[in-house]
């Protein structure tokens, strides 16, 4: 099908993106629930579809990013994604089955499990940085559960929406999976649907969008947004090994990572060691940044420009800035290629402190005590991720109950995120709700829970809990009750 046609198509999914929803609605109705066989068939057709296309994912997100190494792509993005695909395959029978639970011991020898059954049409939202793994993996959980989908790509990655969309149009009619492709609007369209549920993958400001046009339907939303997530390394942790890895999760794909360390804490004495080690990191890791072919180059030129403002912002407050020494010194902006930048002497009244940066700049901020570096990240808005760099076991757990974050990586960055029995999600302002594996399946999943009382107990109910009451159920309600005293209480005082 011809490039000429998929745009016509677009235009037409956008324009008609009602009747699709309703006709996914009743095809829903006519065939739901989905059975094992089915579900793993469509689940098998999405992972070849995929396979089939990886190259021309490879080359088209390159192509909208200007330049990404095609390994890149297959780490970051083709690797995890056929990873969790085949991981949903393999435990869906088992989370499918009803799950029993225990009655209350009152209603005992009675019966109780918990049912998942599919939400219907939902609705998933794709992110642009990573416009495969961000758009297909919600939709393989969303398949898992057994429901029809509308699948929104980012339109800021367009080419990579568009072998996306011939990727489930090859594998699935468009009354079970539909791909809808164009500018903001589209996608603000499809949030105004009375959708059974709504994954969006983006900015917390585009977040707050999705859910004020969700709530005009009511209708439930996971959000996977982003935040400041900070990097603490303690005094008695190597500072080559942390820096290293630190600098690698940072400027893999620019950057340009939700789940990247946004800003490294670090211990005063250990600031220039930290600094050092950083450089060496990535002089090894990419020996020419801008012309590197390792090295991912920014979205587009406003987000170039974003990054040249933030460190200009930061200059002109007092902050110094380091480059990495082997960029290319023509480096412009028309190259799209941002080169690692570390901003030392951050504070809270430059942008890089107050925005997300999204990015290859990393703000280092240095701390006295260890108390202060933990009241600095709680004085802050709850970030996605928090990474902490200590052997010490006490003091580990001591840092994960006292900072809140959508989740943790001890001693590296990043790969909390492709654990497939972890649940992947923000916490207040970095998103709500989550995903990925066993949690993936139930996001979008009703969680049903079925009760079947014995013939005992129901005779017990009939015969005692419903009207006309009388002293025998009195005697029954006390005796369920337990013996009740009435005592004076002080109130509780914190520690």
């Amino acid at each position: 099908m011809g490039s000429s046609t998929h745009n016509a198509r677009a235009t037409i999914t956008a324009v008609s993106l009602r009747e699709i929803f309703d006709r996914q609605k009743s095809e829903f109705s006519r065939c739901a629930p989905l059975r094992l066989e089915k579900r793993l068939e469509a689940l098998s057709h999405l992972l070849q579809s995929i396979v089939n296309h990886q190259d021309e994912l490879i080359e088209a997100v390159s192509a909208d990013f200007g330049h990404r190494a095609a390994t890149e792509t297959r780490i970051l993005e083709l690797f995890p994604l056929i990873d969790e695909i085949r991981f949903l395959k393999r435990h869906l029978r088992r989370w499918m089955r009803p799950r029993r639970v225990a009655a209350n011991w009152q209603f005992l020898p009675s019966r109780a499990w918990v049912l998942y059954q599919p939400l219907g049409v939902v609705g998933v939202i794709g992110a642009w940085n990573y416009p495969i793994l961000l758009t297909l993996s919600p939709l393989a959980n969303a398949l898992a559960a057994g429901n029809h989908v509308i699948v929104a790509p980012s339109e800021h990655a367009p080419k990579t929406a568009d072998v996306v969309r011939r990727i489930i149009s090859t594998a699935f009619p468009e009354e079970y999976v539909a791909v809808i492709t164009g500018g903001k609007e589209v996608a603000s369209a499809l949030c105004t649907l009375p959708l059974d549920h709504i994954l969006f993958t983006g900015s917390s400001a585009v977040g707050k969008l999705v859910m004020r046009s969700a709530a005009e339907n009511l209708t439930p939303v996971t959000l996977e947004l982003g935040g400041k997530s900070p990097a603490l390394v303690h005094e008695s942790y190597p500072m080559t090994t942390a820096a290293d890895r630190i600098c690698s999760a940072k400027f893999w794909n620019a950057g340009q990572t939700c789940v990247a360390p946004d800003y490294a804490l670090v211990p005063d004495r250990k600031r220039d060691e930290f600094l050092s080690s950083c450089e060496e990191a990535v002089a090894r890791r990419y020996s020419a940044s801008s012309s590197n072919c390792d090295y991912t180059h920014m979205i587009g030129k406003s987000a170039w420009d974003r990054m040249q403002q933030l460190v200009d912002d930061a200059k002109s407050k007092g902050a110094r800035v380091i480059q990495a020494s082997s960029i290319d010194r023509d480096l412009t902006s028309a190259s799209r290629a941002f080169p690692p930048t570390w901003i030392v002497g951050a504070d809270d009244s430059m942008r890089v402190m107050q925005e997300e940066i999204f990015g290859p700049i990393l703000p280092v901020v240095t701390y006295s005590s260890f108390a202060d570096a933990l009241s600095f990240i709680n004085a802050r808005p709850r970030p996605l991720a928090l990474y902490y760099f200590d052997t010490n076991k006490s003091r580990t757990r001591n840092v994960l109950e006292q900072t809140t974050s959508g989740g943790a990586c001890i001693n590296d960055c990043i790969f909390q995120f492709v654990q497939h029995r972890l649940p992947f999600g923000g916490v207040g302002p970095s998103g709500m709700g989550a995903y990925h594996g066993f949690d993936g399946f139930t996001a979008f999943s009703k969680k049903k829970g079925v009760f079947l009382p014995s013939r005992l107990v129901g005779s017990v109910l009939d015969k005692f809990f419903k009207p006309p009451y009388g002293p025998r159920t009195d005697r029954v309600i006390g005796l369920l009750m337990g013996r009740n005293t009435t005592r004076p209480i002080r109130k509780i005082t914190l520690p």
